[in-house]
Parts: C-alpha cells; sequence; structure tokens
C-alpha cells in the first residue's frame, strides 16, 4: 500500500524578521517586503505566499485578497498612534496638558512609524492607496491629522492659531512626524530622532524652549503611566 505524504509549502526564501511570528504575522512581514521592494501591482498572493512557505491557498485561510493584506499594514501605521490619543482624550485636563499631550502622540507616532515592517509608511503616496478599498486607512489618518490640529491649535503659543487655522497645524505636524519615513530610507530611526521630532512639532506651534522641554517631561511621565 503505497502511502501519500501531506504536500508541504515551499522553502521560505527569506527568513521572518521574528522567527516566533504567526502564520498570519508571517505573511505580513512577506507581504510588507514584497510590498516596498516591488510595488503594489507587481506583488501577487502567491510572490507572498512563495515567500512565507506556504501554499496559496493556505494564505487565503488568514486573508482573502492581497488587498486585505495591504489594508491590515497599513492600519497598523495608524492604529497605535490613535489608540494613544484615545487614551489621552480620558483624561482630565490637569493630568495632562495640551503640550505633553502633541509631544506624547507625536513620539508615539515617531515609534510606531519607525518600527512598521520594512517602513510600509513608503506607501502611502502611491497611487494604489488613493482607491477607495483603502478609504478606511485614509479616514484614520484623517483622523490623526484632525486631532494632531486639536492638539496643536490647544497648545500653540499666542497668536500662532491666528495664521493658522487648527486644519493646517495639522497638516503640518502629521507631515513633519512622517518624516521618520524618509529617515528610514538612508539609516534606523535612532532615541534621539524621536524626541527631536516630537519636540520640532511643540516649536512649530511656537512653544519655546523651557515649555518644549517642560512638555517633553511631562510627556515621558504621561507615557510612562500609559504604557
Amino acid at each position: 500500500m503505497t502511502t501519500t505524504r501531506p504536500r508541504q509549502g515551499r522553502p521560505r526564501h527569506t527568513p521572518p524578521s521574528d522567527p516566533n511570528a504567526s502564520g498570519r504575522e508571517q505573511i505580513l512581514d512577506a507581504a510588507g517586503a514584497l510590498f516596498v521592494e516591488h510595488g503594489i501591482a507587481a506583488t501577487s498572493t502567491r510572490m507572498i505566499a512563495e515567500r512565507v512557505g506556504i501554499r496559496q491557498a493556505s494564505l487565503y485561510y488568514h486573508f482573502a485578497t492581497k488587498d486585505e493584506i495591504l489594508a491590515e499594514l497599513l492600519a497598523t501605521s495608524v492604529r497605535p498612534s490613535l489608540e494613544m490619543v484615545e487614551r489621552i482624550q480620558t483624561l482630565a485636563p490637569e493630568q495632562a496638558s495640551a503640550a505633553a499631550a502633541l509631544y506624547a502622540v507625536a513620539a508615539t507616532d515617531v515609534r510606531t512609524l519607525s518600527r512598521t515592517p520594512y517602513n510600509i509608511g513608503t506607501l502611502y503616496l502611491l497611487p494604489e492607496v488613493l482607491a477607495e478599498r483603502f478609504d478606511a486607512f485614509r479616514a484614520d489618518r484623517g483622523r490623526l491629522q484632525h486631532s494632531y490640529g486639536v492638539l496643536g491649535a490647544s497648545a500653540a503659543a499666542e497668536g500662532v492659531t491666528g495664521s493658522l487655522a487648527p486644519e493646517r497645524i495639522g497638516e503640518l505636524l502629521i507631515q513633519l512626524v512622517e518624516v521618520v519615513i524618509q529617515i528610514r530610507r538612508s539609516r534606523e530611526p535612532e532615541a534621539d530622532d524621536t524626541d527631536a521630532i516630537a519636540s520640532s512639532c511643540l516649536r512649530l506651534c511656537g512653544l519655546d524652549e523651557q515649555t518644549v522641554a517642560a512638555a517633553r517631561d511631562e510627556a515621558r511621565v504621561l507615557l510612562s503611566g500609559l504604557a
């Protein structure tokens, strides 16, 4: 009697970033690498499956389409920052100044973008991401930008909000934070980069160095308490 052995997945071409990652996380890891290397349109689910070392059918157990994979990757680039905004919003005003809250959100955002697999932020401006099927991601990023505007307008020095509307402040702040995406193109971001970018957000709002330093210290206590 002949015994039929079950089919095995193909050997993985590239080891996962985290050897202990789940199957779903390995798919996201592989897809992130391929999207950045080859672009979204040129990456197929077959390529992703081969990179993981599984059959294509196994990939579909976790994700129905390539777009679902990309949507999840994009969500991971904004979700932690939105969660930080929501947690800060539950605090009483005396528990966190607007400047400290802005620093905390910006620092969280920089760290998130510094850790996303394969610098997923580079995909933000690709034409495919402007498609309707990624409306949820753009809505989340819009909410984050709006929160930056609200926090920035509240923290801003007197006279700054008169020349810049909250919407404009939010637009400038989120783009300042996202400079870390460009930093990652040439080197790995460091802790000093997080502080430099978050502090620059406060300076953009017209705060002086003494106020920036005080907000930084307050934010570190705030982040420690929310960890």
